[in-house]
């Protein structure tokens, strides 16, 4: 399910119309309209407002009816899925980020990173006073 969920990336490639999409996706057109009614599946929209569905829309359309009828879950269970599929998606790819910014740090600084313990301790700092030279 990695990745083909999101729907926040710009597509690139061919978008269909709904009555080419549910045929793509062996659905009927008002299901469409309903599961984009429900927020399962979001689809593009022209100025006119008419619905574009990407492949991945579509790929989305096929799990939403594998789910449904092979494993028993309901529209919400659904709804569930995708919205926990795309939050662990999101994860991975910041834990990618902060991955690359470590390795980034231990470039800079000879492979030498100090982990420092958590603790509560309160540390006061103040500044040495300029000594004065009489």
């Amino acid at each position: 399910m990695a990745d083909r969920f999101d729907h926040t990336s710009a597509e690139t490639t061919a978008t269909f119309m709904i009555s080419v999409a549910a045929e793509l996706a062996g659905m009927h057109a008002q299901t469409l309209r309903t599961y984009d009614r429900l927020g399962l599946v979001t689809p593009q929209r022209t100025s006119g407002g008419g619905r574009r569905y990407s492949n991945r829309d579509v790929e989305l359309l096929r799990e939403i009816q594998r789910l449904s009828q092979e494993e028993g879950v309901n529209l919400a269970g659904i709804k569930r899925i995708i919205d926990l599929s795309n939050q662990v998606d999101a994860l991975q790819s910041r834990v990618r980020e902060l991955q690359e910014e470590v390795d980034a740090a231990r470039t800079r600084r000879g492979g030498e990173l100090v982990p420092v313990p958590r603790t509560s301790a309160l540390v006061v700092w103040q500044p040495r006073r300029k000594r004065t030279t009489d």
